[in-house]
């Protein structure tokens, strides 16, 4: 029983984390190029091929799987080598524990770890991260790259706090930190028509939310950290598979803001009036998981046209914004949802 139950959750993390995350990482980096080029009116990624397919630039991802395992792998003199090996492992490796808690479906199997405050868990494992970033900076004995990890970390530290209030107002409304019932809550709902959904009783919430968890995952416009135009970034010393590792990390963590918002403020694996407990099983359960996927997707997809929407922020911006603006708002939101709970 106990080897059956430990292939079952092995199963679960070669499907979920290997065939779906890291997948979806790697074409992500398709698709940033190739929206950045039809935004540049320019070709895109288009010379990758086998034989004479080019697949509209599909294969550059895995070209780039190629050179980075056969490119060098060079340590600078003078840096810490344990650490220098963790960092890009730790950057990588508490992005990908934090799908453990996601439901991609109803009922236990379709979570790899169900837990009751797996919220907590997100919050508490995904912290971790910054550890990859500081280590990495520092450990490559490089000026620039420390001061990109003390970018990097001060950055990270700022809108964490940010990020986590704004779950609280949906805790409060749906009474629960385990995500399986905060999507089975959000199967009620308002009126006898309007989905329940967590940015139906908190779009404030949810916005302040993806502004937030965008400048943890330091992209643009919030890509301080490693701003080509004024500094080189933290992992200036990397190379090869460690860079890679760096590199795919900033799209895992793409799925992961958008697992969790579709989770949390879009009914995860729920379809509108269709099944909102999840017992039906067969067809209409194939269908909720699809659904989520979907969800996934649109939400990376919205993230990438920000992303090349708008210019970065100089760092003064970017810390004013973090710790007065979005950290009074997402505490005026939890003021509001109390009282508007306490009322009602």
């Amino acid at each position: 029983m106990d080897w059956m139950f430990m292939l079952i959750a092995l199963l679960k993390v070669l499907v979920v984390l290997v065939v779906f995350v890291l997948m979806l990482g790697a074409v992500l980096t398709w698709v940033e190029r190739r929206m950045s080029a039809l935004i540049q009116d320019r070709l895109g990624p288009n010379r990758a091929q086998i034989g004479n397919v080019r697949a509209w630039g599909l294969l550059h991802p895995i070209a780039d799987m190629f050179k980075a395992f056969t490119k060098e792998d060079f340590v600078p003199a003078g840096a810490n080598r344990m650490l220098f090996f963790l960092a890009p492992a730790i950057a990588l490796a508490s992005t990908l524990a934090c799908f453990a808690v996601i439901p991609f479906g109803p009922g236990e199997h379709f979570t790899i770890a169900p837990l009751d405050s797996g919220m907590l868990f997100i919050i508490a494992i995904g912290s971790f991260g910054i550890y990859g970033v500081a280590l990495g900076g520092w450990a490559s004995n490089n000026n620039f790259g420390l001061l990109g990890a003390l970018r990097g970390a001060a950055q990270l530290v700022s809108y964490e706090v940010t990020m986590g209030l704004n779950l609280v107002g949906v805790f409060a409304v749906f009474g629960t930190m385990s995500l399986s019932q905060l999507v089975l809550g959000q199967g009620e709902l308002l009126w006898g028509w309007l989905p329940k959904w967590g940015v139906v009783v908190q779009p404030v919430g949810f916005v302040l939310f993806l502004i937030a968890s965008m400048a943890e995952n330091k992209r643009a416009p919030f890509d301080l950290p490693e701003g080509e135009s004024e500094i080189i970034g933290y992992f200036a010393e990397f190379s090869a598979m460690r860079f890679a590792t760096f590199f795919l990390t900033e799209f895992v963590e793409i799925v992961l803001i958008a697992a969790i918002a579709a989770t949390v403020f879009f009914g995860g694996w729920q379809i509108p009036w269709l099944d909102p407990q999840g017992v039906a099983g067969g067809f209409i359960t194939v269908a909720q998981i699809g659904f989520f996927v979907f969800k996934i997707i649109a939400l990376c997809w919205l993230q990438m046209l920000i992303r090349w929407t708008l210019p970065r922020f100089r760092y003064d911006q970017l810390m004013n914004l973090g710790w007065k603006v979005l950290l009074p708002l997402s505490l005026a939101n939890i003021v509001v949802t109390a009282i508007v709970l306490a009322l009602s």
